[in-house]
């Protein structure tokens, strides 16, 4: 057995080589937004990880997490380092990806009616089957639909989820769920021809912890066994004892509660830490494996791949657990765009502009060649893959978090450029945020009571009410269920 620094030597190595292939940069591409010279569509495949942060991602610069498959994608692709998502909770933003809207407008999040038909007949997964795709779900789904939704989305749905993680198997023996995931989406392209596009979504359960275990957060796959041993995991980039600053909603939050499930001693928050980052290489892994299924059934040179997060995570920072609130580490998500029809000079940039989870939908349609639902609120990210940046890029958003769970403060906000507006509307006044992004990256000073922000806190109060109002209005509690 080699020591565990040679092993996760090995398996950089080992990754680095798997999407060679997918990556073939000597091979002709066709000019920037043609479709191929036989007419052929694209497929897509689309990978989401869960709770995960924009810089866990060695080629966002971490220096101990190896994620050496997504590297390799954005060494050849574009790595989108502002993305964010609007709610930060899987099962809103889910049915943002799914839907092109905001939640204020698709109303779903737990706790809530399911989501409504007729978003459903305008989700992505559903467009694309009317225009010939084949359309395939992988892994945690995380929106709950009517009845035979899945089956108008998907031609091929195999729902996979954690609790437990390890899956016993019909000869007794137990495998991860993300090496499942990764068996079925194998499955489904060994099942494509090129003869009809297809759009597969693998939906990853890595790298959520197992709410349901106290003790093993963070079960990982035998194939990262031993790698980040030896590491010596860096404190949290923000003070554990920040929290004591907020208003005292926070102080009971379902933030600390679930810190002191995982992060709340030295010795704990080592060793989950180490165990969280297992999980991600192992996605990044599966990931590789994917891809190279694509390559060997000759799929690869026309498949765009799209792969994000869908929710940040704090990691212990500020003394929180989860995600949920304003701050840049509950929004920011990883985005990476690969596609191989782009010729490599033009293809391969880090983007800057500001980019949703609210994109992605307009974003998989565009590619597809469908024009996206003007009752879409999202747009298209392929302009910005070919580095054609619409002279109306936003240069703000509207962000929000509307579970209706005390644990959980509401809140709605704003965020440019500059500056981040919150208010945790049912806290006031003392729930009121305002940040200088720019002077203060860490967002460790409320500027909401400052006389010298004045003006930019009554223009951004402005501002938030104006999107806001476009997107469906003041919060709204959703009818209760009649009784029986």
């Amino acid at each position: 057995m080699l020591p565990p620094k040679y092993r996760l030597l090995l398996l950089a190595l080992v990754c680095c080589w798997l999407p060679g292939a997918v990556l073939a940069d000597e091979k002709p591409a066709s000019p920037a937004g043609e479709q191929p010279a036989d007419g052929q569509r694209p497929s897509i495949v689309f990978f989401l990880s869960d709770d995960h942060r924009a810089d866990f991602l060695g080629c966002a610069g971490h220096e101990i997490l190896k994620t050496p498959v997504i590297d390799r994608l954005a060494a050849h692709g574009v790595r989108f380092e502002n993305a964010f998502v609007t709610t930060s909770i899987c099962a809103a933003s889910r049915a943002t990806i799914f839907t092109g809207l905001w939640e204020r407008t698709h109303r779903y999040t737990f706790r809530t009616p399911p989501l409504q038909q007729s978003l459903i007949d305008q989700s992505y997964p559903v467009l694309l089957r009317r225009a010939g795709y084949r359309t395939g779900f992988v892994g945690k789904f995380g929106v709950n639909v009517p009845r035979g939704a899945q089956q108008e989305m998907f031609d091929y749905f195999r729902p996979l989820n954690r609790n437990p993680y390890f899956k016993k198997q019909p000869d007794g023996s137990l495998r991860h769920v993300t090496d499942l995931e990764g068996d079925a989406a194998i499955a489904f392209v060994e099942s494509c021809s090129k003869d009809q596009p297809f759009c597969l979504s693998v939906s990853f359960n890595a790298a959520h912890a197992e709410d349901s275990d106290k003790v093993n957060h963070y079960p990982w796959a035998e194939s990262e066994n031993g790698l980040y041993e030896d590491a010596a995991i860096p404190p949290p980039e923000v003070d554990i004892d920040y929290w004591k600053q907020l208003p005292a909603f926070f102080h009971n939050s379902e933030h600390r509660t679930r810190w002191f499930w995982r992060w709340d001693t030295p010795e704990k928050y080592q060793r989950n830490v180490k165990a969280y980052y297992r999980l991600i290489t192992g996605l990044d892994r599966n990931i590789g494996r994917v891809l190279e299924a694509l390559e060997k059934a000759g799929l690869a040179d026309n498949t765009v791949i799209i792969f994000t997060g869908d929710n940040g995570y704090y990691k212990g920072n500020r003394g929180f657990a989860g995600k949920w609130s304003h701050f840049e580490e509950s929004l920011r998500v990883p985005l990476v765009i690969y596609d191989p029809r782009e010729p490599l000079f033009k293809r391969v940039r880090v983007a800057h502009e500001t980019v949703l989870n609210v994109d992605l939908a307009p974003t998989i349609l565009t590619f597809a060649g469908i024009e996206p639902p003007a009752s879409y609120q999202g747009q298209s990210l392929r302009p910005l893959v070919q580095r054609n940046t619409p002279g109306d890029w936003r240069t703000d958003f509207f962000c929000e978090h509307l579970m209706d769970y005390q644990p959980i403060p509401k809140w709605e906000g704003v965020r440019s450029g500059r500056y981040k507006y919150a208010r945790y509307f049912e806290h006031l006044p003392e729930g009121e945020f305002l940040h200088d992004l720019q002077e203060d990256p860490r967002e460790l000073k409320n500027l909401a009571t400052d006389p010298a922000y004045a003006e930019v806190l009554a223009t951004m109060r402005l501002r938030c009410d104006e999107l806001r109002d476009q997107l469906g209005g003041p919060y709204r509690p959703h009818e209760p269920k009649a009784k029986p």
